[in-house]
């Protein structure tokens, strides 16, 4: 068993030449509310939910983006319903949330 039943590394990445990144749409603000969400339900810690920045994560043409692990589940979000919607059916459910799944083809 991991340390966490779920690891969700959300994309803070700021490129500074004008290149697409997650900072453009406010990524850090979609970070805290749904650590904040986490906390709120009692999810956060060892043994349930971990919520982590991270830097550039090459998926930047999605982007905003998170992903979840174990699973390895890759996320792009519009907005803090669709935070709510991952936090609500995926972290608390373990249920997939297929209209937010980041196509595998795109990178960078």
């Amino acid at each position: 068993m991991s340390y966490y039943r779920h690891h969700v590394f959300f994309c803070l990445n700021q490129r500074d030449n004008g290149e697409a990144c997650c900072a453009q749409h406010d990524a850090q603000a979609s970070l805290d509310h749904v650590k904040r969400r986490v906390k709120e339900a009692g999810l956060a810690g060892p043994g349930a939910v971990r919520i982590n920045k991270a830097g550039c994560l090459d998926r930047c043409a999605g982007g905003p983006v998170a992903v979840v692990y174990p699973e390895g589940v890759w996320y792009t979000y519009v907005d803090r319903q669709d935070l709510d919607e991952i936090v609500d059916q995926h972290l608390k459910q373990g249920r997939v949330v297929e209209r937010l799944l980041l196509a595998p083809h795109i990178g960078r």
